[in-house]
């Protein structure tokens, strides 16, 4: 796995561009910087890497916009040996931005192949994260409480059972919605049933759905 003088160039320019749309966190910025993005994407869209737009991946899924990927982190307001649940690792570039973080994050995904493909390609890269084949709206409990937990899937609405394993103080980010769009929402828990929400933005994601899926069947 390689990362050239030429993509290095590009991410500062994708970093601009992501400045300039109104991404103030120094720490996602910096963290975009270093993750080589084209290693996590199929060879036929690399020389894309480094445009602000979402590309397919396997299983129907998609690698998200860096804007996207630089909101939901910015909401997550990560500091360093933050636990951080991620539901839906889809190719695993979220997951490296969260690592480079300095976060520790615990990842789930509902589709074997790409389970399996995120592993090889973080572990390929040094990053020390750890791995779940599941439903995501089961969580990981037995692994929380989570300082974050982040949804890359779209919800038609709040899994309570991610509410409950947030620690007080604990903000999760999820878009909430129908089909064809929905809203950034950001759930900060306040006590131990107090929760405050706000919303930013519209967005697009694929559907969050229930159970697991092996590819190989």
């Amino acid at each position: 796995m390689t990362d050239s003088f030429e993509a290095k160039g590009k991410r500062r320019k994708l970093v601009e561009e992501l400045r300039s749309k109104g991404i103030s966190d120094e720490d996602v910025l910096n963290a975009i910087n270093k993750v080589p993005r084209h290693l996590f994407m199929d060879p036929a869209f690399l020389i894309h890497a480094y445009t602000d737009k979402a590309f397919p991946i396997s299983s129907g899924q998609t690698i998200s916009q860096p804007y996207t990927v630089a909101v939901q982190t910015s909401l997550l307001r990560v500091k360093k040996r933050d636990r951080i649940l991620e539901i839906g690792t889809g190719s695993g570039y979220q997951a490296a931005v969260l690592a480079e973080m300095g976060a520790r994050v615990y990842t789930i995904e509902r589709f074997r192949d790409l389970y399996i493909k995120a592993q090889h390609t973080l572990s390929s890269l040094g990053y020390n994260i750890e791995f779940f084949y599941g439903d995501g709206y089961e969580g990981k409990e037995q692994y929380g409480p989570y300082d974050g937990i982040i949804v890359t899937a779209a919800a038609p609405g709040i899994p309570q059972k991610l509410l409950g394993q947030l620690k007080i103080g604990g903000r999760l980010v999820i878009p909430a919605g129908n089909q064809d769009s929905q809203v950034m929402t950001l759930i900060v828990r306040n006590g131990e049933a107090e929760y405050e929400t706000t919303t930013h933005g519209n967005f697009v994601f694929v559907p969050m759905l229930k159970g697991t899926v092996n590819d190989k069947n």
